[in-house]
């Protein structure tokens, strides 16, 4: 495998591809970047001597196609992918530009740390979280199953999806929240004299992300633009009822406070709701759900394959937990659709995967 990019991600990959006896080749237009990321442990920093059944290109949105084309005209793999945060705009770049279109498939790992570099990356940063994996109208069948074996190596749990339906996605849940992490950390310059003193968790929770690299999210954010900028307008209406609804709390008149009291509560409200659509780690079956138990042998790499299988039946790995560990594996329960279940439990049975007969348990 070749991995172009030693990064935060890149070498992450990197490191969990070499850690399951896989050969890693690395390069990184900064030299360093890849001597150090070689002295991690994820590889060699040189050119491989034959052709790679895959090279994954961890380089910004904007830079997939470019990298893509010079990759492929040196005949460096035999399938490609990615892990930007975008889909949609390299996906078409490639399209229309790239000589062997088919041996491609975006890939989007969704996991990271607020630090960059090759010196923040960790081989465990996937474990248990989504890839996603964006095959386009030409993408080979070989290509997609390497992008699949990819994500399974690094212990994160597959789900495949059209581009366009991915960037929709990851505009709400991390690009604007990381464009509102920087706007709420940028206002603490402007504060008073006493901010460092009476900075709390919430504060360094809301504005941890702020940190990222820069250029790189710069990139990010101008690339997935069209997306963002409806959830951003919807914020910018919400934030506009907020700001008028504080005004006249703030006032003397008591005209008007009751409704203002009323707009504050709504929008809590909301978030409340909002919130509730979240996976919860741990926290069982809910309404219309049950607990389905399966032991899994603990052997290394068997969790990640279960996740995996999970997460192609449409079930969220984050609701997944392990409850205990028995002498002939783990014990994970999996809340599943009532409905579902006898369905999803005979798929895994089917599959080879050992469930707990009589453990479908009601949800609340």
């Amino acid at each position: 495998m070749a991995v172009i990019g030693t990064g935060l991600i890149g070498t992450s990959v990197a490191l969990a591809a070499s850690r399951q006896g896989v050969s890693v080749y690395l390069s990184d237009r900064n030299r360093a970047a890849a001597r150090t990321a070689a002295a991690l442990g994820a590889g060699r920093a040189e050119d491989p001597p034959e052709q790679v059944d895959l090279a994954v290109l961890a380089v910004p949105p904007s830079q997939i196609a470019a990298v893509l084309i010079a990759l492929q005209g040196r005949g460096l793999a035999r399938a490609y992918t990615d892990v930007a945060s975008v889909k949609a705009g390299p996906e078409q770049a490639v399209l229309s530009r790239a000589p062997e279109p088919a041996r491609y498939v975006g890939g989007h790992p969704l996991a990271g740390r607020e630090r960059s570099g090759p010196l923040a990356a960790r081989a465990e940063l996937f474990q248990g979280r989504p890839w996603a994996l964006t095959p386009h109208r030409l993408t080979s069948r070989a290509a997609l199953d390497r992008g699949l074996e990819l994500a399974e190596l690094c212990g994160a749990a597959p789900v495949v999806m059209r581009s366009r339906e991915h960037d929709e996605v990851v505009a709400l849940t991390s690009h604007v929240p990381h464009l509102l992490a920087s706007l709420m950390a940028a206002r603490l310059r402007e504060g008073p004299a006493g901010v460092p003193l009476l900075a709390g968790q919430g504060l360094r929770d809301v504005t941890r992300i702020a940190a990222g690299d820069p250029r790189l999210w710069g990139d990010i954010l101008q690339s997935n633009a069209a997306a963002m900028a409806g959830v951003v307008k919807d914020l910018q209406a919400d934030l506009s009822r907020v700001a008028t609804a504080l005004d006249v709390l703030a006032g003397a008149d008591d005209g008007g406070r009751t409704q203002g009291v009323r707009t504050l509560e709504d929008l809590l409200a909301r978030g409340i709701a909002g919130l509730a659509e979240l996976p919860r780690p741990g926290a069982g079956p809910s309404v219309g759900e049950a607990a389905l138990r399966v032991l899994v042998p603990d052997r290394p790499g068997e969790l990640a394959r279960f996740l995996g299988a999970v997460a192609v039946l449409g079930i969220c790995v984050d609701d997944v937990a392990v409850e205990a560990a028995e002498e002939s594996g783990l014990s994970v329960c999996i809340p599943v659709p009532a409905a579902d279940a006898e369905r999803i439990e005979a798929k895994l049975s089917a599959d080879g995967w050992d469930t707990v007969p009589g453990e479908l348990v009601p949800g609340r």
